[in-house]
């Protein structure tokens, strides 16, 4: 996921994506504890996208407070 991509998004898009990808992370590091995680690159990916997520919210609500 790119972070023009991201920023297309609307504030409830934002949120429901993070609880998507706070979801797969889960899902993901049980995969992983348990040996059955094909491809180990895909928690990064997501901690990535988490944090894109997460730094568009934070520049709106930034931006909100200027305004």
């Amino acid at each position: 996921m790119k972070a023009s991509n991201v920023r297309e998004l609307n504030n409830e898009q934002l949120v429901q994506k993070l609880t998507d990808l706070k979801k797969e992370l889960f899902n993901l590091r049980l995969s992983h504890a348990t040996g059955q995680l094909n491809n180990p690159l895909a928690l990064n990916n997501v901690k990535k996208d988490i944090a894109r997520v997460k730094t568009v919210l934070r520049e709106r609500e930034t931006q909100a407070k200027k305004a």
